[in-house]
């Protein structure tokens, strides 16, 4: 219910009723958090329970009580998902929806009501630190996946907060920066996909730290009066980046701005007061805000009904299982020369693990989302405890000088590497932050192509929240896996995939390029940055370059032959496209078919081709399935002088199992008059 605006709308008449019933001062306690510096700041102690905002007692209105996110419910010790990258390489809206049932369970089970998990900002460049909590590079895929997480959170009546808008994708500056873009790349890149948010039912919208075009988005009458309330007719609230992404009372106010988060600064008693009495707001404004955060509440309050959220939902066995199956489903294998993977258990001497991350607990990002699971299993705890037969030998990044014989002498090799928590992620104060550098760091390049020389069976499995560039090793190694950060029992879905429990259909969400220098330059310091039109796969299109594996690549230890397309239907509005898919190996396995559109004789310049549609399907050994992929016309627009513009040209479909493979399978078609 909470996902109809419908509904959020017929709490309207009694919201205003009791806003008319408040005094000024019971008004201004609705639009700030209620968290003291010292419950909000303290090491290792944020968001360990629902930061409570709003709420009348006397007139019997719940606070708002947000938890954090993404990758699960920060409060208490929730289940921990792996973060929302590795997600995006599921392909499966129906997995994420499934994902934000738990975590709103969690949340409800914690005692909050509002989950500020829904990260949605598209990485401009790959080493954006934060890129871990987004679903891909692509605006289109991002929008399905985000969508199936707004509504599988707000079907548990907690409401889910889109965040960070918008520009949002550097971090070490993101208190200062201010972002340019043109009008086109600003509606068809950074924008589209929080209005399919909007358009799916999410009923919160978190502003950005960040400045566009000259003003704070905290105070952005653009982004939030205008496009938001305005354009896109949001009925939610708007709530700020905690701390700091409020700069002052008025330009809050006016802009729309409505919930200062998470402690109270500029939305203070004598800060409003002050600001009306001098006439810089009105009080109209604050009765609009306060029936905005009125409505939702009691909307999602009744939603909830007399349905329970016991404390033994949190970390359930279920929930675990299902982290685990998100895990399995997100791992993508990139490489898998001479089929060296899966290792054969029974047919295995000895194995050596190598890499300090083999045996680290790395979930992700030590910043706001982090999640406090009850316990983390690494690759080397899952080898011990599930292959013991394999014969496993660890050495850490130190010894491996010292251990030549061992992995020369080993069947195979498995070396863990890529980022952690002080590589990339939140920036605070000596943590986290962006990449200037988008490969390994050198250290690890010169102990895989050590390792690869000793041993040609060396499979590299990586670890990280973005694109890590890998043309200096990766023609030395036989196979190579992207497990993202896998989550609690990421340890487990790696060893599982590494010896065949699990097949891998994991798909990349990104392009993985042989430079640096083929992603957008941005300098990740400074003062004002310009976000162009092209970045990740689109731009090394534009741009004649050839990557070392396509946006939307993963193999399968299966093998799927998919058909030719054939366009189904037609009409003015919608083209749909049909494949079969069969599964002609001799496991069970997944595949994911990709539609792409490219432009043949546009008024505009347009990407070469870009991804509109796609189907995760499961198949058995010679199982097949049909599968429909279908576009709008009116998605396929481009934004010009007078807003979204439709052309009746000639469109080309592409249709694969990566961006790459749907170069091969095209077709031409318009759409009817």
């Amino acid at each position: 219910m909470l996902n109809d605006k419908k509904y959020r709308l017929s709490f309207t008449a009694e919201a205003e009723k009791l806003v008319e019933q408040m005094s000024l001062r019971e008004k201004v306690v609705l639009l700030a958090g209620h968290c003291k510096w010292y419950q909000s700041m303290g090491i290792g102690s944020y968001n360990s329970f629902p930061y409570g905002a709003g709420g009348n007692d006397r007139l019997g209105i719940s606070q708002m009580l947000f938890c954090d996110g993404p990758r699960g419910c920060v409060s208490g010790n929730s289940t921990c998902f792996p973060v929302t990258m590795a997600r995006g390489a599921t392909f499966d809206p129906e997995l994420e929806e499934r994902v934000g049932n738990a975590i709103a369970k969690e949340i409800r089970a914690n005692g909050g009501n509002f989950f500020g998990g829904v990260c949605i900002n598209v990485p401009y460049n790959p080493g954006g630190g934060r890129s871990q909590e987004t679903f891909g590079e692509d605006s289109v895929h991002i929008g399905k996946m985000a969508s199936a997480l707004v509504k599988g959170v707000q079907d548990e009546s907690v409401i889910a907060c889109i965040k960070h808008f918008a520009f949002n994708s550097m971090e070490n500056s993101r208190f200062w920066v201010n972002i340019n873009a043109d009008k086109r790349t600003e509606r068809e890149i950074y924008l589209r996909h929080f209005k399919e948010c909007i358009d799916a039912g999410a009923a919160a919208v978190m502003s950005s730290y960040n400045r566009y075009r000259g003003h704070f988005n905290g105070a952005n009458n653009y982004l939030l009066r205008d496009v938001l309330k305005g354009e896109w007719d949001f009925d939610g609230f708007v709530v700020s980046d905690f701390f700091f992404g409020l700069h002052n009372t008025s330009g809050g106010m006016n802009a729309g701005l409505d919930v200062e988060m998470n402690i109270r600064r500029k939305y203070t008693y004598g800060n409003i007061k002050r600001a009306l009495k001098k006439g810089k707001i009105t009080e109209n404004q604050i009765n609009e805000a306060s029936v905005r955060i009125v409505r939702t509440i009691l909307a999602a309050e009744n939603a909830k009904g007399d349905r329970e959220y016991p404390k033994e939902l949190i970390a359930c066995e279920e929930h675990i299982a299902l982290a685990k199956e998100v895990a399995d489903k997100s791992i993508t294998l990139i490489k898998n020369e001479n089929g060296l993977l899966p290792l054969d258990v029974n047919k295995i001497r000895s194995i050596a693990l190598v890499g300090d991350l083999a045996d680290e607990e790395n979930i992700g990002d030590n910043g706001s989302s982090q999640v406090h699971p009850p316990y983390i299993k690494t690759v080397k705890q899952a080898i011990e405890e599930n292959y013991p037969e394999a014969h496993m030998t660890y050495i850490p990044t130190a010894e491996v000088k010292d251990r030549h014989y061992i992995i020369q002498h080993a069947d195979a090799v498995i070396l863990v590497c890529g980022m952690k928590h002080s590589d990339e992620g939140e920036y605070i104060v000596v943590i986290g932050g962006d990449r200037k550098e988008l490969g390994l760091k050198k250290k690890e390049v010169s102990m895989i192509k050590e390792v690869a020389e000793l041993n040609k069976n060396t499979a590299v499995v990586l670890m990280g929240g973005n694109m890590i560039r890998m043309s200096e090793w990766h023609g030395g190694v036989s196979a190579v896996l992207m497990a993202y950060y896998p989550g609690m029992e990421g340890g487990t879905s790696i060893a599982d995939v590494i010896f065949g429990k699990v097949n891998p259909g994991g798909k990349l969400p990104f392009v993985i390029g042989k430079k640096d220098s083929d992603f957008p330059e941005v300098r990740w310091q400074a003062l004002e940055q310009y976000y162009g039109y092209y970045h990740g796969y689109k731009k090394l299109l534009r741009d004649n370059k050839t990557e070392d594996y396509p946006y939307g690549f993963g193999l399968s230890y299966t093998d799927f032959r998919i058909s030719e397309p054939v366009m189904s239907h037609i009409d003015k509005d919608t083209a749909v496209f049909t494949v079969d898919v069969k599964n002609i190996g001799s496991r069970e396995g997944s595949e994911t078919v990709q539609l792409y559109i490219g432009y043949a004789n546009s008024a505009v310049e347009r990407p070469v081709r870009e991804l509109r549609d796609f189907r995760r399907v499961y198949l058995g050994a010679g199982e097949s399935a049909q599968v429909k992929l279908s576009v709008r016309k009116a998605d396929l627009s481009y934004y010009g002088e007078n807003g979204f513009t439709e052309e009746d040209i000639t469109y080309i479909a592409y249709i694969g199992n990566s961006e790459k493979d749907a170069r091969e399978h095209r077709t031409e078609f318009e759409f009817s008059l």
